[in-house]
Protein backbone atom coordinates (compact mmCIF):
# COMPACT_ATOMS: atom_id res chain seq x y z
CA UNK A 1 0.00 0.00 0.00
CA UNK A 2 0.93 3.45 -0.89
CA UNK A 3 2.60 4.85 2.56
CA UNK A 4 0.92 8.24 1.46
CA UNK A 5 -2.87 6.54 2.05
CA UNK A 6 -4.30 4.44 4.74
CA UNK A 7 -7.51 2.14 5.59
CA UNK A 8 -9.55 2.15 8.49
CA UNK A 9 -10.50 -1.21 7.72
CA UNK A 10 -13.86 -0.95 9.97
CA UNK A 11 -15.05 1.69 8.17
CA UNK A 12 -15.04 -0.46 4.80
CA UNK A 13 -18.21 -1.63 4.13
CA UNK A 14 -17.97 -3.24 1.12
CA UNK A 15 -19.66 -0.76 -1.30
CA UNK A 16 -16.85 -0.67 -4.16
CA UNK A 17 -17.52 2.76 -4.91
CA UNK A 18 -13.68 3.30 -5.03
CA UNK A 19 -13.41 0.37 -6.98
CA UNK A 20 -15.87 1.21 -9.57
CA UNK A 21 -13.69 4.56 -9.39
CA UNK A 22 -10.46 3.58 -9.45
CA UNK A 23 -9.26 4.42 -13.05
CA UNK A 24 -6.47 1.34 -13.17
CA UNK A 25 -8.58 -0.77 -10.69
CA UNK A 26 -5.69 -1.36 -8.31
CA UNK A 27 -7.93 -2.15 -5.30
CA UNK A 28 -8.27 -5.80 -3.57
CA UNK A 29 -10.83 -7.06 -1.99
CA UNK A 30 -10.31 -9.41 1.05
CA UNK A 31 -12.35 -10.73 4.06
CA UNK A 32 -15.21 -7.72 3.00
CA UNK A 33 -12.65 -4.87 2.74
CA UNK A 34 -10.61 -3.01 0.42
CA UNK A 35 -6.51 -3.07 0.36
CA UNK A 36 -4.98 -0.66 -2.15
CA UNK A 37 -2.72 -2.33 -4.55
CA UNK A 38 1.03 -0.61 -3.98
CA UNK A 39 2.84 -1.50 -7.20
CA UNK A 40 -0.70 -0.65 -9.13
CA UNK A 41 -2.43 2.42 -7.58
CA UNK A 42 -1.06 5.83 -9.29
CA UNK A 43 -2.04 7.46 -6.47
CA UNK A 44 -5.26 9.72 -8.42
CA UNK A 45 -7.14 10.31 -4.74
CA UNK A 46 -10.17 9.50 -6.62
CA UNK A 47 -11.05 6.33 -3.77
CA UNK A 48 -10.09 9.21 -1.00
CA UNK A 49 -12.43 11.44 -2.79
CA UNK A 50 -15.46 8.97 -3.31
CA UNK A 51 -15.49 6.79 -0.04
CA UNK A 52 -18.85 7.29 1.66
CA UNK A 53 -17.30 5.82 4.93
CA UNK A 54 -13.84 8.17 4.96
CA UNK A 55 -12.82 4.50 4.98
CA UNK A 56 -9.16 6.45 2.93
CA UNK A 57 -7.00 8.47 4.67
CA UNK A 58 -4.02 10.38 3.59
CA UNK A 59 -1.07 10.36 5.97
CA UNK A 60 -0.99 13.56 7.73
CA UNK A 61 2.52 15.29 7.38
CA UNK A 62 1.54 18.47 10.05
CA UNK A 63 4.48 16.69 12.41
CA UNK A 64 6.73 16.36 10.12
CA UNK A 65 6.53 20.19 8.86
CA UNK A 66 6.96 21.09 12.44
CA UNK A 67 10.05 19.18 12.96
CA UNK A 68 11.52 20.75 10.58
CA UNK A 69 10.58 24.20 11.72
CA UNK A 70 12.25 22.93 15.29
CA UNK A 71 15.72 22.67 13.32
CA UNK A 72 16.76 25.78 13.18
CA UNK A 73 17.22 25.64 9.60
CA UNK A 74 14.94 28.15 7.13
CA UNK A 75 11.97 26.10 6.39
CA UNK A 76 10.04 28.01 2.96
CA UNK A 77 7.15 27.05 1.53
CA UNK A 78 6.57 26.30 -2.37
CA UNK A 79 2.56 26.83 -2.11
CA UNK A 80 0.91 25.75 -5.15
CA UNK A 81 -0.84 28.13 -7.70
CA UNK A 82 -4.41 26.65 -7.03
CA UNK A 83 -4.30 27.82 -3.59
CA UNK A 84 -6.09 31.02 -4.88
CA UNK A 85 -9.10 28.92 -5.78
CA UNK A 86 -9.02 27.03 -2.26
CA UNK A 87 -8.71 30.18 -0.39
CA UNK A 88 -11.11 32.52 -2.06
CA UNK A 89 -9.89 35.93 -1.94
CA UNK A 90 -6.22 35.29 -0.29
CA UNK A 91 -3.29 36.17 -2.13
CA UNK A 92 0.17 35.15 -1.99
CA UNK A 93 1.29 37.95 0.17
CA UNK A 94 -1.75 37.84 2.73
CA UNK A 95 -0.59 33.65 2.65
CA UNK A 96 3.05 34.26 3.68
CA UNK A 97 1.85 36.48 6.47
CA UNK A 98 0.08 34.18 8.24
CA UNK A 99 2.47 31.12 7.36
CA UNK A 100 4.75 33.05 8.47
CA UNK A 101 3.32 32.98 11.64
CA UNK A 102 3.54 29.48 12.02
CA UNK A 103 7.42 29.99 12.12
CA UNK A 104 8.04 29.23 8.19
CA UNK A 105 11.35 31.30 7.07
CA UNK A 106 9.05 32.88 3.49
CA UNK A 107 6.51 31.55 0.90
CA UNK A 108 7.35 31.61 -2.36
CA UNK A 109 4.68 30.31 -5.05
CA UNK A 110 5.56 27.10 -6.83
CA UNK A 111 4.53 28.54 -10.17
CA UNK A 112 8.27 29.73 -10.45
CA UNK A 113 9.24 26.15 -10.83
CA UNK A 114 6.58 26.01 -13.71
CA UNK A 115 7.87 29.22 -15.46
CA UNK A 116 11.73 26.98 -15.07
CA UNK A 117 9.59 23.59 -16.68
CA UNK A 118 8.08 25.30 -19.06
CA UNK A 119 10.78 27.07 -20.49
CA UNK A 120 13.13 23.17 -20.46
CA UNK A 121 9.85 22.10 -22.14
CA UNK A 122 10.29 24.85 -25.28
CA UNK A 123 13.90 24.25 -25.32
CA UNK A 124 13.04 20.65 -26.09
CA UNK A 125 11.04 20.94 -28.64
CA UNK A 126 13.15 23.22 -30.32
CA UNK A 127 16.49 21.46 -29.82
CA UNK A 128 15.48 17.67 -29.62
CA UNK A 129 14.28 15.96 -32.42
CA UNK A 130 11.62 14.08 -30.47
CA UNK A 131 8.08 13.06 -32.53
CA UNK A 132 5.58 12.74 -28.66
CA UNK A 133 7.15 14.50 -25.58
CA UNK A 134 4.07 13.45 -22.82
CA UNK A 135 4.72 16.27 -19.95
CA UNK A 136 5.62 14.66 -16.27
CA UNK A 137 3.83 17.90 -14.33
CA UNK A 138 1.75 15.19 -12.71
CA UNK A 139 2.82 12.65 -10.82
CA UNK A 140 0.06 10.47 -10.96
CA UNK A 141 0.36 10.38 -15.20
CA UNK A 142 3.54 9.88 -14.26
CA UNK A 143 2.51 6.69 -11.95
CA UNK A 144 0.29 5.64 -15.23
CA UNK A 145 3.25 4.97 -17.43
CA UNK A 146 5.32 3.74 -15.38
CA UNK A 147 3.05 0.87 -13.57
CA UNK A 148 0.64 0.48 -16.56
CA UNK A 149 1.85 1.70 -19.98
CA UNK A 150 5.67 1.45 -19.46
CA UNK A 151 5.59 1.22 -24.00
CA UNK A 152 5.16 5.07 -23.79
CA UNK A 153 7.74 6.05 -21.13
CA UNK A 154 10.38 6.38 -23.88
CA UNK A 155 7.43 9.63 -24.59
CA UNK A 156 7.62 11.20 -21.04
CA UNK A 157 9.35 14.44 -20.66
CA UNK A 158 12.51 13.73 -18.68
CA UNK A 159 11.89 16.85 -16.88
CA UNK A 160 11.54 17.71 -12.83
CA UNK A 161 7.94 18.38 -11.93
CA UNK A 162 7.27 22.35 -11.25
CA UNK A 163 7.23 21.27 -7.28
CA UNK A 164 10.81 20.08 -7.87
CA UNK A 165 11.79 22.83 -9.83
CA UNK A 166 10.94 25.08 -7.22
CA UNK A 167 12.15 23.79 -4.54
CA UNK A 168 15.60 23.02 -6.34
CA UNK A 169 15.49 26.64 -6.71
CA UNK A 170 15.33 27.37 -3.60
CA UNK A 171 17.83 25.33 -2.00
CA UNK A 172 20.21 26.81 -4.62
CA UNK A 173 19.35 30.31 -3.73
CA UNK A 174 19.20 28.92 0.34
CA UNK A 175 21.64 26.90 0.69
CA UNK A 176 20.72 25.15 4.28
CA UNK A 177 17.12 26.01 3.55
CA UNK A 178 14.11 23.04 4.20
CA UNK A 179 11.22 22.86 1.94
CA UNK A 180 7.82 22.19 2.06
CA UNK A 181 5.29 21.95 -0.46
CA UNK A 182 1.54 22.42 -0.21
CA UNK A 183 -1.22 21.90 -2.15
CA UNK A 184 -4.58 19.86 -3.50
CA UNK A 185 -2.44 16.38 -4.93
CA UNK A 186 -1.98 13.17 -2.85
CA UNK A 187 0.14 12.02 -4.98
CA UNK A 188 2.92 14.51 -4.32
CA UNK A 189 3.69 13.24 -0.79
CA UNK A 190 4.72 10.18 -2.93
CA UNK A 191 6.67 12.18 -5.56
CA UNK A 192 8.70 13.88 -2.60
CA UNK A 193 9.87 10.58 -1.01
CA UNK A 194 10.45 8.77 -3.47
CA UNK A 195 12.97 11.94 -4.82
CA UNK A 196 14.46 12.28 -1.97
CA UNK A 197 16.24 15.36 -1.10
CA UNK A 198 14.42 17.79 -3.12
CA UNK A 199 11.14 18.40 -1.19
CA UNK A 200 11.23 17.75 2.47
CA UNK A 201 7.76 17.38 3.55
CA UNK A 202 4.51 17.77 1.89
CA UNK A 203 1.10 19.31 3.18
CA UNK A 204 -2.09 19.35 1.60
CA UNK A 205 -4.55 22.32 1.85
CA UNK A 206 -6.69 20.63 4.33
CA UNK A 207 -3.62 20.19 6.72
CA UNK A 208 -2.84 23.44 6.60
CA UNK A 209 -6.21 24.72 7.11
CA UNK A 210 -6.67 22.68 10.07
CA UNK A 211 -3.35 23.81 11.07
CA UNK A 212 -3.66 27.38 10.99
CA UNK A 213 -7.54 26.61 12.83
CA UNK A 214 -5.49 25.42 15.51
CA UNK A 215 -3.18 27.95 16.00
CA UNK A 216 -5.68 30.82 15.83
CA UNK A 217 -4.71 32.17 13.10
CA UNK A 218 -7.15 33.77 10.37
CA UNK A 219 -6.14 34.49 6.51
CA UNK A 220 -6.41 37.94 5.26
CA UNK A 221 -8.72 39.11 2.45
CA UNK A 222 -6.19 40.64 0.18
CA UNK A 223 -5.20 39.41 -3.41
CA UNK A 224 -2.22 41.19 -4.85
CA UNK A 225 -1.50 41.37 -8.67
CA UNK A 226 1.46 41.05 -10.47
CA UNK A 227 1.72 41.09 -14.73
CA UNK A 228 4.64 38.66 -13.94
CA UNK A 229 2.92 35.73 -12.98
CA UNK A 230 1.50 33.64 -16.14
CA UNK A 231 2.45 30.30 -14.78
CA UNK A 232 -0.20 30.74 -12.14
CA UNK A 233 -2.34 28.95 -15.34
CA UNK A 234 -0.60 25.85 -14.15
CA UNK A 235 -2.95 24.36 -12.44
CA UNK A 236 -5.80 24.29 -15.24
CA UNK A 237 -6.92 21.78 -17.86
CA UNK A 238 -3.92 23.87 -20.88
CA UNK A 239 -2.47 25.42 -18.12
CA UNK A 240 0.88 24.64 -19.52
CA UNK A 241 0.22 25.18 -22.81
CA UNK A 242 -0.96 29.17 -22.53
CA UNK A 243 2.35 29.80 -20.89
CA UNK A 244 4.25 28.20 -23.96
CA UNK A 245 5.02 29.18 -27.32
CA UNK A 246 3.58 27.18 -29.77
CA UNK A 247 5.38 27.87 -32.43
CA UNK A 248 7.66 24.35 -33.63
CA UNK A 249 6.32 24.12 -37.29
CA UNK A 250 4.12 20.68 -37.64
CA UNK A 251 3.64 20.09 -33.99
CA UNK A 252 -0.11 19.71 -32.21
CA UNK A 253 -0.35 20.72 -28.75
CA UNK A 254 -3.29 18.86 -27.06
CA UNK A 255 -3.88 19.19 -23.65
CA UNK A 256 -5.77 16.29 -21.75
CA UNK A 257 -7.42 16.01 -18.11
CA UNK A 258 -8.93 12.92 -16.66
CA UNK A 259 -7.33 9.28 -16.26
CA UNK A 260 -9.82 7.75 -18.83
CA UNK A 261 -9.14 10.30 -21.77
CA UNK A 262 -5.66 9.68 -21.04
CA UNK A 263 -5.29 6.32 -21.00
CA UNK A 264 -7.42 6.49 -24.12
CA UNK A 265 -4.41 8.68 -25.58
CA UNK A 266 -1.69 6.42 -24.54
CA UNK A 267 -2.92 3.40 -26.22
CA UNK A 268 -3.44 5.40 -29.49
CA UNK A 269 0.19 6.53 -29.13
CA UNK A 270 1.12 3.24 -28.25
CA UNK A 271 -0.61 1.33 -31.16
CA UNK A 272 1.49 4.25 -33.51
CA UNK A 273 -1.68 6.49 -34.08
CA UNK A 274 -0.54 9.60 -32.90
CA UNK A 275 2.69 11.68 -33.93
CA UNK A 276 4.45 15.10 -33.93
CA UNK A 277 2.21 16.37 -31.15
CA UNK A 278 3.34 17.91 -27.48
CA UNK A 279 0.66 16.75 -25.35
CA UNK A 280 -0.15 18.29 -21.67
CA UNK A 281 -1.73 15.22 -19.70
CA UNK A 282 -3.06 16.33 -16.06
CA UNK A 283 -5.20 13.03 -14.09
CA UNK A 284 -7.49 15.40 -12.54
CA UNK A 285 -10.39 16.24 -13.94
CA UNK A 286 -9.98 20.25 -14.38
CA UNK A 287 -6.82 19.50 -13.98
CA UNK A 288 -5.04 20.35 -10.36
CA UNK A 289 -7.71 22.48 -9.15
CA UNK A 290 -9.89 19.70 -9.13
CA UNK A 291 -7.15 17.78 -7.17
CA UNK A 292 -8.19 15.18 -4.82
CA UNK A 293 -7.26 17.45 -1.83
CA UNK A 294 -8.69 20.58 -2.39
CA UNK A 295 -11.31 20.99 0.07
CA UNK A 296 -14.44 19.28 0.10
CA UNK A 297 -16.52 22.37 -0.51
CA UNK A 298 -14.85 22.97 -2.88
CA UNK A 299 -14.52 20.20 -5.09
CA UNK A 300 -17.94 20.85 -6.77
CA UNK A 301 -17.51 24.52 -7.91
CA UNK A 302 -15.05 24.14 -11.55
CA UNK A 303 -15.91 27.22 -13.04
CA UNK A 304 -15.71 29.35 -9.99
CA UNK A 305 -12.07 28.23 -9.36
CA UNK A 306 -11.18 28.28 -13.08
CA UNK A 307 -12.25 32.56 -13.03
CA UNK A 308 -10.36 32.99 -9.90
CA UNK A 309 -6.91 31.45 -11.44
CA UNK A 310 -7.43 33.72 -14.77
CA UNK A 311 -8.40 36.56 -12.95
CA UNK A 312 -4.98 36.12 -10.76
CA UNK A 313 -2.39 34.75 -13.14
CA UNK A 314 -0.38 37.67 -14.98
CA UNK A 315 0.46 37.96 -18.43
CA UNK A 316 4.08 37.64 -18.49
CA UNK A 317 6.72 34.97 -17.22
CA UNK A 318 8.14 34.93 -13.91
CA UNK A 319 11.72 36.40 -13.70
CA UNK A 320 13.76 32.89 -12.91
CA UNK A 321 17.33 32.41 -13.26
CA UNK A 322 17.16 29.36 -15.60
CA UNK A 323 18.93 26.04 -14.62
CA UNK A 324 21.26 24.08 -17.32
CA UNK A 325 18.87 21.55 -18.89
CA UNK A 326 21.00 18.51 -17.23
CA UNK A 327 20.14 19.73 -13.47
CA UNK A 328 16.39 19.42 -14.96
CA UNK A 329 16.53 16.09 -15.73
CA UNK A 330 14.38 13.06 -13.94
CA UNK A 331 14.54 9.55 -15.18
CA UNK A 332 11.51 7.13 -14.93
CA UNK A 333 11.49 3.45 -14.24
CA UNK A 334 9.53 1.13 -15.31
CA UNK A 335 7.35 -0.48 -11.97
CA UNK A 336 6.60 -3.78 -12.91
CA UNK A 337 3.41 -5.25 -11.29
CA UNK A 338 3.02 -8.59 -9.49
CA UNK A 339 0.01 -10.46 -10.36
CA UNK A 340 0.28 -12.07 -13.87
CA UNK A 341 -2.25 -12.42 -16.56
CA UNK A 342 -4.23 -15.39 -16.54
CA UNK A 343 -4.66 -17.73 -18.91
CA UNK A 344 -8.25 -17.96 -20.49
CA UNK A 345 -8.87 -21.46 -19.43
CA UNK A 346 -8.78 -20.00 -15.72
CA UNK A 347 -10.93 -16.96 -16.93
CA UNK A 348 -13.36 -19.33 -17.99
CA UNK A 349 -13.50 -21.54 -15.03
CA UNK A 350 -14.06 -18.75 -13.01
CA UNK A 351 -17.16 -17.29 -15.61
CA UNK A 352 -18.53 -20.70 -15.02
CA UNK A 353 -17.95 -20.00 -11.32
CA UNK A 354 -20.30 -16.81 -11.25
CA UNK A 355 -22.65 -18.36 -13.49
CA UNK A 356 -21.61 -17.26 -16.44
CA UNK A 357 -21.39 -20.25 -18.71
CA UNK A 358 -22.32 -18.61 -22.06
CA UNK A 359 -21.65 -14.78 -23.56
CA UNK A 360 -25.07 -13.54 -22.91
CA UNK A 361 -24.96 -14.36 -19.00
CA UNK A 362 -22.36 -11.89 -18.98
CA UNK A 363 -24.02 -8.76 -18.02
CA UNK A 364 -21.32 -6.60 -17.43
CA UNK A 365 -23.19 -4.17 -15.34
CA UNK A 366 -20.37 -2.78 -13.54
CA UNK A 367 -21.94 -3.35 -10.03
CA UNK A 368 -18.79 -5.12 -8.78
CA UNK A 369 -16.89 -1.89 -9.77
CA UNK A 370 -15.29 -3.48 -13.19
CA UNK A 371 -16.33 -2.89 -16.61
CA UNK A 372 -16.40 -6.05 -17.59
CA UNK A 373 -17.65 -9.50 -16.02
CA UNK A 374 -14.49 -10.76 -17.93
CA UNK A 375 -12.31 -8.14 -16.19
CA UNK A 376 -13.44 -9.39 -13.05
CA UNK A 377 -12.84 -12.96 -13.52
CA UNK A 378 -8.93 -11.82 -14.28
CA UNK A 379 -9.29 -9.62 -10.98
CA UNK A 380 -10.78 -13.00 -9.02
CA UNK A 381 -7.60 -15.05 -10.50
CA UNK A 382 -5.10 -12.38 -9.78
CA UNK A 383 -6.56 -12.87 -6.13
CA UNK A 384 -7.74 -9.02 -6.06
CA UNK A 385 -11.56 -9.96 -6.06
CA UNK A 386 -14.51 -12.21 -4.67
CA UNK A 387 -17.12 -14.17 -6.51
CA UNK A 388 -19.56 -12.57 -3.64
CA UNK A 389 -18.93 -9.17 -5.74
CA UNK A 390 -21.25 -10.31 -8.36
CA UNK A 391 -24.36 -8.82 -7.44
CA UNK A 392 -26.29 -10.59 -10.49
CA UNK A 393 -24.48 -13.91 -9.10
CA UNK A 394 -25.51 -13.28 -5.30
CA UNK A 395 -29.28 -12.24 -6.56
CA UNK A 396 -29.44 -15.37 -8.43
CA UNK A 397 -28.18 -17.29 -5.86
CA UNK A 398 -30.16 -15.73 -3.41
CA UNK A 399 -33.68 -16.10 -5.46
CA UNK A 400 -32.66 -19.51 -6.16
CA UNK A 401 -32.22 -20.63 -2.72
CA UNK A 402 -35.18 -18.35 -1.17
CA UNK A 403 -37.30 -20.22 -4.54
CA UNK A 404 -36.03 -23.53 -3.61
CA UNK A 405 -37.58 -23.23 0.01
CA UNK A 406 -40.76 -22.00 -1.34
CA UNK A 407 -41.61 -24.03 -3.94
CA UNK A 408 -40.95 -27.23 -1.39
CA UNK A 409 -42.22 -26.15 1.40
CA UNK A 410 -45.26 -28.58 2.72
CA UNK A 411 -46.93 -24.76 3.63
CA UNK A 412 -48.76 -22.95 1.13
CA UNK A 413 -47.08 -19.42 0.71
CA UNK A 414 -48.99 -16.60 -0.30
CA UNK A 415 -47.88 -12.66 -0.77
CA UNK A 416 -50.19 -10.15 -1.57
CA UNK A 417 -48.72 -6.36 -1.80
CA UNK A 418 -50.31 -3.63 0.02
CA UNK A 419 -53.25 -3.20 -2.72
CA UNK A 420 -53.82 -7.37 -2.38
CA UNK A 421 -52.62 -8.03 -5.52
CA UNK A 422 -51.05 -11.62 -5.84
CA UNK A 423 -46.74 -11.21 -5.80
CA UNK A 424 -45.94 -14.67 -5.20
CA UNK A 425 -47.76 -17.97 -4.73
CA UNK A 426 -46.13 -21.55 -4.01
CA UNK A 427 -46.52 -25.00 -5.52
CA UNK A 428 -48.50 -26.02 -2.27
CA UNK A 429 -50.83 -22.61 -1.78
CA UNK A 430 -51.51 -23.64 -5.71
CA UNK A 431 -52.76 -27.32 -4.72
CA UNK A 432 -54.59 -26.48 -2.14
CA UNK A 433 -56.67 -24.18 -3.90
CA UNK A 434 -56.54 -25.95 -7.98
CA UNK A 435 -54.12 -23.51 -9.60
CA UNK A 436 -52.64 -25.05 -12.65
CA UNK A 437 -49.96 -22.21 -13.03
CA UNK A 438 -49.09 -19.16 -11.09
CA UNK A 439 -49.49 -17.08 -13.43
CA UNK A 440 -53.25 -17.48 -13.84
CA UNK A 441 -53.47 -15.51 -10.56
CA UNK A 442 -50.02 -13.33 -10.05
CA UNK A 443 -50.66 -9.54 -10.46
CA UNK A 444 -54.64 -10.01 -9.86
CA UNK A 445 -56.37 -9.56 -6.66
CA UNK A 446 -56.29 -12.16 -3.93
CA UNK A 447 -60.41 -11.59 -4.01
CA UNK A 448 -60.16 -13.94 -6.94
CA UNK A 449 -58.91 -17.12 -4.87
CA UNK A 450 -59.51 -16.06 -1.48
CA UNK A 451 -61.74 -14.47 1.17
CA UNK A 452 -59.93 -11.04 1.63
CA UNK A 453 -61.57 -9.93 5.21
CA UNK A 454 -58.39 -11.04 7.12
CA UNK A 455 -56.23 -9.80 4.80
CA UNK A 456 -57.75 -6.49 5.57
CA UNK A 457 -57.91 -6.50 8.96
CA UNK A 458 -54.28 -7.46 9.42
CA UNK A 459 -53.61 -4.79 6.94
CA UNK A 460 -55.62 -2.31 9.03
CA UNK A 461 -54.95 -2.78 12.45
CA UNK A 462 -51.19 -4.08 12.03
CA UNK A 463 -52.15 -7.26 14.26
CA UNK A 464 -51.01 -11.00 12.75
CA UNK A 465 -53.38 -14.09 12.73
CA UNK A 466 -51.29 -17.17 13.79
CA UNK A 467 -52.80 -20.55 13.22
CA UNK A 468 -56.52 -19.79 12.77
CA UNK A 469 -58.06 -22.86 11.75
CA UNK A 470 -60.42 -21.87 8.67
CA UNK A 471 -62.74 -23.95 6.37
CA UNK A 472 -62.10 -22.87 2.65
CA UNK A 473 -65.82 -23.91 1.43
CA UNK A 474 -65.00 -23.68 -2.33
CA UNK A 475 -61.82 -25.90 -2.07
CA UNK A 476 -63.24 -28.32 0.69
CA UNK A 477 -60.21 -27.34 2.53
CA UNK A 478 -59.53 -27.18 6.38
CA UNK A 479 -56.32 -24.97 6.67
CA UNK A 480 -54.64 -23.46 9.87
CA UNK A 481 -53.63 -20.01 8.97
CA UNK A 482 -51.08 -17.50 9.55
CA UNK A 483 -50.70 -13.93 8.39
CA UNK A 484 -47.99 -11.68 8.73
CA UNK A 485 -47.28 -8.01 7.94
CA UNK A 486 -43.80 -7.20 6.82
CA UNK A 487 -43.18 -3.37 6.99
CA UNK A 488 -40.40 -3.04 5.64
CA UNK A 489 -40.76 -4.68 2.64
CA UNK A 490 -45.10 -3.66 2.93
CA UNK A 491 -45.76 -7.19 2.31
CA UNK A 492 -48.18 -9.19 3.02
CA UNK A 493 -47.44 -12.79 3.83
CA UNK A 494 -50.06 -15.98 4.21
CA UNK A 495 -48.84 -19.39 5.25
CA UNK A 496 -51.73 -21.95 5.18
CA UNK A 497 -50.92 -25.59 6.07
CA UNK A 498 -53.56 -28.21 4.81
CA UNK A 499 -55.43 -29.56 7.78
CA UNK A 500 -58.08 -31.45 5.31
CA UNK A 501 -56.65 -34.75 6.17
CA UNK A 502 -56.24 -34.43 10.13
CA UNK A 503 -59.85 -33.01 10.29
CA UNK A 504 -61.20 -35.46 8.44
CA UNK A 505 -60.09 -37.87 10.63
CA UNK A 506 -60.93 -36.03 13.38
CA UNK A 507 -64.04 -36.46 12.39
CA UNK A 508 -64.02 -39.88 11.92
CA UNK A 509 -62.70 -40.96 15.05
CA UNK A 510 -65.79 -38.79 16.45
CA UNK A 511 -68.03 -40.38 14.85
CA UNK A 512 -67.18 -43.71 15.22
CA UNK A 513 -66.91 -42.61 19.25
CA UNK A 514 -70.43 -41.59 18.88
CA UNK A 515 -70.93 -44.72 17.34
CA UNK A 516 -69.61 -46.98 20.23
CA UNK A 517 -71.34 -44.45 22.45
CA UNK A 518 -74.56 -45.39 20.58
CA UNK A 519 -73.91 -48.99 20.47
CA UNK A 520 -73.01 -48.50 24.61
CA UNK A 521 -76.61 -46.88 25.51
CA UNK A 522 -78.50 -49.34 23.72
CA UNK A 523 -76.56 -52.45 25.43
CA UNK A 524 -77.02 -50.86 29.00
CA UNK A 525 -80.56 -50.50 28.33
CA UNK A 526 -81.08 -53.92 27.32
CA UNK A 527 -79.18 -55.29 30.06
CA UNK A 528 -81.52 -53.54 32.28
CA UNK A 529 -84.52 -54.80 30.86
CA UNK A 530 -83.33 -58.35 31.26
CA UNK A 531 -82.08 -57.60 34.69
CA UNK A 532 -85.44 -56.41 35.35
CA UNK A 533 -87.47 -58.98 34.13
CA UNK A 534 -85.01 -61.46 35.30
CA UNK A 535 -85.71 -60.14 38.83
CA UNK A 536 -89.34 -60.14 38.08
CA UNK A 537 -89.54 -63.85 36.92
CA UNK A 538 -86.81 -64.31 40.41
CA UNK A 539 -89.74 -62.49 42.37
CA UNK A 540 -92.18 -64.84 41.17
CA UNK A 541 -90.70 -68.20 41.79
CA UNK A 542 -89.30 -67.22 45.11
CA UNK A 543 -93.07 -66.12 46.75
CA UNK A 544 -94.66 -69.62 44.76
CA UNK A 545 -91.77 -71.65 46.34
CA UNK A 546 -92.40 -70.17 49.23
CA UNK A 547 -95.75 -70.84 49.72
CA UNK A 548 -95.00 -74.87 48.54
CA UNK A 549 -92.57 -75.14 51.59
CA UNK A 550 -95.05 -73.47 54.02
CA UNK A 551 -97.27 -75.77 52.29
CA UNK A 552 -95.44 -78.50 53.03
CA UNK A 553 -94.45 -77.83 56.73
CA UNK A 554 -98.05 -77.45 57.49
CA UNK A 555 -98.46 -80.88 56.12
CA UNK A 556 -95.51 -82.45 57.86
CA UNK A 557 -96.44 -80.84 61.64
CA UNK A 558 -99.99 -82.10 60.95
CA UNK A 559 -98.57 -85.72 60.41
Amino acid sequence: MPNCLTLKKSNCKNCYKCIRHCPVKAIRFSGNQAHIIGNECILCGQCFVVCPQNAKEIVDETEKAKVLLQSGDPVIVSLAPSFIANYDGVGINAMRKALKKLGFYDVEETAIGATIVKTEYERMLRENERDIIITSCCHSINLLIQKHYPAALEYLADVVSPMQAHCKDIKARFPNAKTVFIGPCVAKKDEAEHYEGIVDAVLTFEELTEWLKAENIELDKEVDNDICSRARFFPTTGGVLKTMAQDIPGYSYLALDGVDNCIAALEDIISGKVHKCFIEMSACVGSCIGGPVMEKYHRSSAVKDYIAIADYAGTKDFEVSQPKAVELKKSFEFIEQRAPMPSDIEIQNVLRQMGKFKPSQELNCGSCGYNTCREKAIAICQGKAEISMCLPFLKDKAESFSDTIVNNSPNGLIVLNENLEVQQINTAARKIMNIRSANDILGDQVIRILDPTVFMNVLKTGRNIRDERVYLAEYKRFVEQTVVYDKDSRLLIAIMRDITDEQNEREKKENISRQTIEVADKVVDKQMRIVQEIASLLGETAAETKIALAKLKESIQDE
